[in-house]
């Protein structure tokens, strides 16, 4: 009996993945990759993001998150970025920010992959003494691949297993297309102990087809535009915590989502150097994240753990996803050894 049921479950888990794929290829595209720790995927989020570098001159980032692990393939989606700023000598108060993102998302057993390149360019202008806006765009190729040989379609399934013919037909086993994104940040530090920061973005502007089948009448297999806008705030509490509260909304479609919740840097050595990072964010209706980190001088590295809390919790046994999160920043050490940040910092 007891093997019946893991066999019972084992199959709804899959038929789950199944049916998440199907939907995705029919509905001609799928919402875009993301990360639960948003604000540790800056060039993703808003290419005026390049380049704003409180406190360094470029940095280099990687972003690997697991979801579903208790299903027999779990999603995967990875990324890595880097950007730099440039012309701090040229522009008045100002510079401008040059960077290159790549992300890739893995669906099922290999069946679904979309990997994405771009390249971002942002300018940067001070505004008085305590604010600085920003405005930047990224242009880059997408494609998505599809193994057909490993689908299931709904119409296959009998029951039991998937074991009738399709009538689904494949166009194309690979879809190309440019894509285009532009945002617009602006920051406020009124102080050494208080820094805000937030934006708003909109992706796919030239609305570039995806599909796999073939043009339907009535169907629009252009991938909607998708807005971004988040809200950052950092508080320097003492010389040993900094609170750092955020909120984060993206729409497309039909689809939205609402990240918020902080995070906190614990000052280990009284210099700065060695930092604790801890903190909780939350999805409402969908998962609480909890985030655990280490800076080490210019290395970082955080973890955070979706907890499922929706209808899903039957299924994945409330492992939503696992992320993890690196990053390096770096100054040019000739040019621009002396620079301050306008963040708080220990």
């Amino acid at each position: 009996m007891q093997d019946k049921m893991k066999r019972n479950i084992h199959i709804k888990k899959i038929f789950v993945v199944c049916l998440v794929l199907i939907l995705q290829l029919q509905q001609g595209f799928a919402q875009d990759l993301r990360f639960s720790q948003y604000f540790n995927s800056p060039l993703s989020i808003n290419p005026a993001n390049t380049g704003f570098l409180p406190s360094s001159d470029y940095r280099l980032g990687a972003h690997y998150r697991e979801q579903w692990a208790s299903v027999p393939v779990p999603y995967k989606t990875m990324s890595i970025y880097g950007d730099f700023q440039f012309m701090r000598n040229l522009i008045p108060s100002g510079w401008m920010g040059l960077g290159g993102l790549i992300l890739q998302d893995v669906a099922g057993s290999g069946s679904l992959t979309s990997t994405k390149a771009y390249a971002s360019l942002a300018y940067h202008q001070m505004i008085g003494s305590s604010s600085l806006l920003s405005a930047g765009f990224n242009l880059g190729l997408a494609t998505k691949r599809i193994n057909a040989s490993a689908l299931r379609f709904g119409d296959q399934w009998d029951g039991k297993f998937f074991s009738r013919p399709t009538s689904e037909i494949l166009l194309n086993n690979s879809v190309g297309y440019f894509d285009l994104q532009a945002g617009l940040n602006y920051s406020f530090f009124p102080t050494d102990n208080l820094y805000f920061h937030g934006g708003f973005s909109m992706h796919h502007l030239n609305k570039p087809r995806e599909s796999f089948f073939q043009q339907s009448n009535g169907v629009d297999n252009r991938i909607p535009v998708r807005s971004i806008a988040f809200l950052d705030a950092m508080v320097k509490v003492n010389d040993f915590v900094i609170v750092s509260p955020g909120v984060y909304y993206t729409k497309q479609g039909t689809a939205s989502e609402f990240v918020g919740g902080l995070h906190l840097n614990y000052n280990l050595t009284g210099d700065g150097k060695q930092q604790l990072i801890a903190g909780v964010y939350t999805r409402p209706g969908d998962a609480i994240i909890p985030m655990i980190g280490y800076q080490w001088r210019s290395f970082k590295f955080t973890f955070s753990y979706d907890a499922t809390t929706s209808g899903l919790q039957s299924f994945n046994g409330g492992r939503g996803a696992t992320e993890m999160y690196m990053q390096y920043d770096g100054m040019y050490t000739l040019m621009y050894a002396n620079k301050q940040s306008f963040c708080p910092a220990f």
